[in-house]
């Protein structure tokens, strides 16, 4: 009986847009859906080609890690998702992919400098990079410590204004109030990512933004007073 149709379609649908984006090649990524009512996520399983996958090979997972619904083994960075999920309790999806302008400042185990009103009218400060995984964590249960590294970065920054981070080493977890808002966040942080490698290529010395530049296209985009767009009839 398929109980989360809706949330196991949710989920199938934004693994394909990471795919269509040209996010995620053969079987990396994953993208999951969480139903906070319910208590259960829905995430890609493990190691399925994104032109092969179903809604129906959707697993469902409560937030202890229990299989409820499907018949594949869920992805391998399902206990990350899980740890967000528990510490992030506003978000309703979140992406995980290896594209790879995002992954080449995860490997560099740097966070992306604002430098131009791109990046400002998305988010209004760096995007932020973890600190690199000790070995005892490593060697401990790896994928969750994903995770715990990810909360740890978040301890003095707001989870839901910067909806992303970098894991050092590893890659790019985004995240959000939907899936879709989730992928969203994912394709705009490879583009902010590229621009950004491009910027210091041009000019290693390119400074960060100023302040009132940052604000001003951040806020008419986010801000109280913001004008970006059309009005909700």
């Amino acid at each position: 009986m398929n109980t989360f149709g809706d949330l196991k379609e949710q989920a199938w649908e934004s693994n394909l847009e990471l795919h269509r984006l040209g996010l995620v090649v053969q079987t990396f990524g994953n993208v999951s859906a969480f139903d906070p009512a319910q208590g259960v996520f829905a995430i890609k399983p493990s190691g399925v080609l994104y032109e092969k996958l179903l809604v129906d090979d959707m697993v469902v997972l409560d937030l202890q890690l229990n299989v409820v619904e499907g018949k594949l083994k869920p992805s391998s960075d399902t206990k990350t998702h899980a740890v967000l999920y528990r510490n992030f309790p506003e978000i309703g999806g979140i992406a995980h992919t290896h594209s790879p302008y995002a992954v080449a400042w995860a490997q560099a185990m740097k966070p992306i400098p604002i430098l131009g009103t791109t990046h400002a009218d998305f988010l209004a400060m760096d995007i932020p990079c973890t600190e690199v995984m000790s070995d005892e964590m490593i060697k401990g249960d790896y994928e969750e410590e994903t995770g715990n590294l990810i909360v740890r970065r978040f301890a003095d920054l707001s989870y839901k204004e910067t909806e992303m981070v970098l894991v050092a080493n590893h890659g790019p977890f985004t995240w959000g109030s939907t899936t879709a808002r989730a992928v969203e966040n994912s394709h705009m942080l490879e583009e902010i990512a590229k621009m950004a490698l491009l910027t210091l290529q041009v000019d290693p010395n390119t400074p960060k933004l100023t302040g009132p530049l940052v604000d001003k296209h951040y806020e008419r985009k986010h801000g109280a007073q913001a004008y970006y767009g059309q009005k909700d009839n």
